[in-house]
């Protein structure tokens, strides 16, 4: 049995030099991921810095109107927070979809972020994996692929990120704030979890050291909608085939602010860029919504064994974005 050190800092500056940038340093937050992959002998730290004792726990409304969610604060404790509820209901939507009562009780936003894939590959040490192992092989892609991805992939690694959350994160443009020993800076959500190119072993653009101190949600357009919606095989609390988080605002009947978000299809969130840029200025009709879809799978590569995501996605995209621009009665309304 490898000996673990363990360490339980009482500042954001003690936790980044417990760490020291090592590579088998770990920050330990809810343990809902980390300590599973430890037992599967996927994770081998030699130090867990335990952050729970930090004063990242706390959800804070701001004076423009954005909400600061600390790293530690738990799943279950930002799903029920009422400004959460009434502001970004995606979210909401998003971390109740996730995991069960228990497990959101222990989850925390920055393990949620930085949990790993659940690809069998990667989890089963006797498969090639370069994720797990450099150099060795990517297992999904002549194997099992079909809860793999359809964009994004590489000749290197074809996982998934399992995250729901960082799906309405990313659909939200929220940032992520990172403290090490020498300062801090923010990177959205959507640029923070990487693709996995040559590399894809390095799940985040995480420096070494690099702590995850809280996640920035911005103010929307007063009167904007948004949703969350999942596919999954059963009922129940698995990880997302493929989801959609979707934000909107009209303005007089035309798309005056939309964001798109993709789960289930990359090795990150995929933003849905084109499909933004196609709706924006128009007016939402069924027609246009379908033609903005369209844009956006055109470039989807799927697998052997996982075409059929690009479907779910396309069906999905289509109802959540005509559910929310559906005439209410009242312009922008939730």
């Amino acid at each position: 049995m490898k000996p673990v050190a363990y360490v339980c800092p009482s500042t954001v500056a003690e936790a980044a030099a417990a760490h020291g940038g090592r590579p088998e340093a770990r920050y330990l937050g809810g343990g809902t991921n980390l300590v599973d992959l430890m037992r599967r002998g996927v994770e081998r730290p030699d130090v867990l810095i335990d952050i729970t004792r930090l004063d990242l726990d706390r959800i804070e409304e701001l004076p423009d109107g954005s909400i600061r969610v600390g790293a530690t604060a738990r799943n279950s404790d930002l799903a029920a927070h009422p400004a959460v509820r009434e502001r970004y209901p995606v979210l909401t939507q998003a971390l109740l979809s996730g995991a069960s009562g228990q497990l959101r009780n222990m989850a925390t936003t920055a393990g949620n972020l930085l949990q790993r894939t659940r690809c069998g590959y990667f989890q089963d040490l006797s498969r090639p994996c370069n994720k797990r192992v450099p150099g060795s092989g990517c297992g999904a892609i002549e194997g099992v692929n079909r809860d793999h991805a359809v964009f994004g992939h590489s000749p290197h690694c074809v996982a998934t990120h399992a995250s729901d959350l960082a799906v309405a994160f990313a659909a939200l443009d929220a940032v992520v704030e990172l403290a090490c020993a020498t300062g801090v800076r923010g990177v959205p959500v959507s640029e923070f979890l990487r693709l996995p190119q040559d590399r894809p072993e390095q799940d985040t653009v995480l420096r070494p050291g690099e702590l995850i101190t809280g996640v920035l949600l911005p103010p929307l357009p007063p009167g904007a909608r948004s949703r969350y919606r999942k596919a999954r095989d059963r009922a129940g609390h698995t990880f997302a085939l493929t989801s959609v988080a979707v934000v909107v605002h009209l303005e007089r009947d035309v798309v005056d602010h939309v964001a798109v978000a993709f789960g289930g299809l990359a090795h990150r969130p995929w933003r849905a860029r084109r499909m933004e840029a196609a709706l924006v200025g128009a007016a939402p009709t069924p027609e246009t919504g379908a033609r903005a879809v369209e844009a956006e799978l055109a470039d989807a590569v799927p697998l052997r064994h996982n075409a059929y995501k690009i479907e779910l996605a396309r069906g999905m995209a289509r109802e959540v974005l005509g559910s929310l621009t559906a005439r209410t009665g009242g312009r922008g309304s939730r």
